[in-house]
């Protein structure tokens, strides 16, 4: 019997999306995640340039999305624990 996927990003119990990470790999991402939005918020102030803080946002929370769909438990919605192993 094959072994079961390790996945950075287990889903959620309740709802639709992943929850926290349980792999080492999935809390650097996270951190890299959040290191680049406060640098964001240093660098291009939202009060003093709203398009590039938005830029600053969106762009890495596209490729963090992406890496959690990548490297996570398949999404969808989720009722509790019916279902989960």
């Amino acid at each position: 019997m094959p072994r079961e996927r390790d996945y950075w990003f287990p889903a959620k119990r309740y709802g639709w999306g992943w929850g926290p990470p349980v792999t080492w790999q999935g809390w650097s991402v996270l951190a890299v995640y959040l290191g680049t939005i406060l640098a964001g918020v240093l660098i291009f102030p939202p009060h003093i340039s709203p398009v590039h803080f938005a830029l600053v946002v969106l762009v890495p929370t596209v490729v963090f999305v992406s890496v959690c769909y990548a490297t996570g438990e398949p999404p969808g919605w989720r009722w509790g624990d019916k279902g989960r192993r």
